[in-house]
């Protein structure tokens, strides 16, 4: 019985510690979680790296759609009315296996047909065959023989040893169709190959977004300010930045949309409609009446839900096609009171520099007036929820004395 009683108390000293362990890593990690949503400047900006975004998103930052198309009718056939968009939306590793299986699949097709105008020919009865008797395909007595026949008829090889005589036209006709079917299938996958190659896709991937936007004080206007820069040296022209604000909207009617979007009108110093993007350029949206955001304040920031695409067109200088770059930002990744970090120098022998290891980086705005604002705000609040409190005991006291 001692022992057993000495087993059972070493047993709950065990799960006590256990569980103080388990408060203490919790109350740790909550702790991260704070720390992380304050996270301290680090060389003069913050650490974006460390900031996690919980919130579902439409957009990725990386510019895919999250959106998922469920519960479709014939989505299937939609896809074989548009094939040739089907196929340059493929992976690579889909097209590329497409590919090898539409030559192996025509080649096999075509060989049986061929094997099958043999066997209904009489051509695999070889001691049948008389010296005058010509078979429809020379040399082709087995389906592998009609495969290797339909291999060197596609790809034109003509190796010699196998070929077509005078004695089927059908036979004939059967190589002209043959030819002609397959040419038009290389056409059709060929085509789709340069188009997926040419695509604007990856030049679009080389159009970097800063990872936060900030809110601060631009020639007298409070701003929202992100970031962009082009990462290659060949030009973007028609450069045009616009924003997608996604939130949940009620009408006066009562209905609800889930994600109503509103335009946000970006500029470049408040002025130029398409910028020349050859350095790293902060493009600016005034929060003013016209905004939609302009109930943003630093208080109710982090409170809010919605999140804001960005967009930008531009033309590719070098193949004069269009691409698209996007990002998404949510409230955690908007940062009040900040600007970021200038990553454009002069360098000693003349030459404008662009330092993209402070791309990222934010610092404190330099305005101090952008601060005192919040406390001057929050003492005439004070003074006026004052002055009301007097006015009630004020009118109180009055009451009182009249109803004596």
């Amino acid at each position: 019985m001692s022992l057993f009683k000495a087993l059972k108390k070493t047993c709950s000293v065990i799960k006590k510690s256990l569980f103080s362990r388990e408060t203490t890593e919790a109350v740790s990690m909550e702790t991260t979680k704070v720390n992380m949503s304050r996270v301290p400047l680090v060389n003069g900006g913050i650490d974006t790296a460390m900031l996690k975004a919980h919130k579902p998103r439409v957009m990725s930052k990386s510019g895919h759609s999250n959106v998922r198309i469920d519960k479709v009718d014939g989505i299937y056939l939609l896809y074989l009315q548009d094939l040739w968009t089907t196929v340059i939306d493929m992976k690579w590793r889909y097209k590329l296996t497409l590919f090898a299986a539409t030559f192996v699949m025509t080649w096999f097709l075509f060989g049986v047909i061929y094997y099958a105008i043999a066997f209904l020919h009489g051509d695999l009865e070889i001691n049948k065959f008389t010296p005058k008797r010509e078979p429809c395909v020379k040399n082709v007595d087995s389906l592998t023989g009609a495969f290797l026949f339909s291999l060197e008829s596609q790809t034109t090889i003509g190796y010699g040893f196998r070929f077509i005589t005078e004695e089927c036209p059908h036979a004939i006709f059967l190589l002209v169709a043959q030819l002609v079917i397959t040419t038009l299938i290389e056409i059709f996958i060929t085509g789709t190959f340069l188009a997926k190659i040419a695509r604007p896709k990856k030049r679009a991937e080389t159009i970097k977004f800063s990872h936060c936007a900030v809110i601060t004080k631009h020639n007298g206007e409070l701003c929202l300010v992100i970031r962009v820069a082009n990462m290659r040296k060949s030009l973007l022209i028609q450069c045009q930045l616009s924003g997608k604000l996604l939130q949940t909207y009620e009408t006066k009617e009562g209905e609800r949309i889930l994600l109503n979007q509103a335009s946000v009108k970006f500029n470049v110093d408040s002025s130029s409609e398409s910028p020349f993007l050859i350095l790293p350029l902060t493009f600016y949206h005034i929060l003013d009446e016209s905004s939609p955001l302009r109930d943003l304040t630093p208080q109710n920031l982090k409170e809010k839900d919605f999140e804001l695409v960005v967009l930008l067109n531009a033309t590719v200088e070098s193949t004069s096609a269009v691409c698209q770059s996007r990002t998404s930002y949510i409230p955690e990744e908007i940062h009040w009171g900040y600007e970021f970090v200038p990553v454009v120098s002069l360098s000693p022998n003349g030459k404008y520099v662009a330092d993209f290891s402070q791309f990222e980086k934010i610092r404190r705005s330099t305005d101090s007036t952008f601060y005192s604002m919040d406390s001057e705000k929050q003492k005439l609040e004070e003074k006026y929820r004052q002055e009301d409190q007097r006015e009630r005991e004020l009118r109180t006291m009055l009451l009182q004395q009249s109803n004596v």
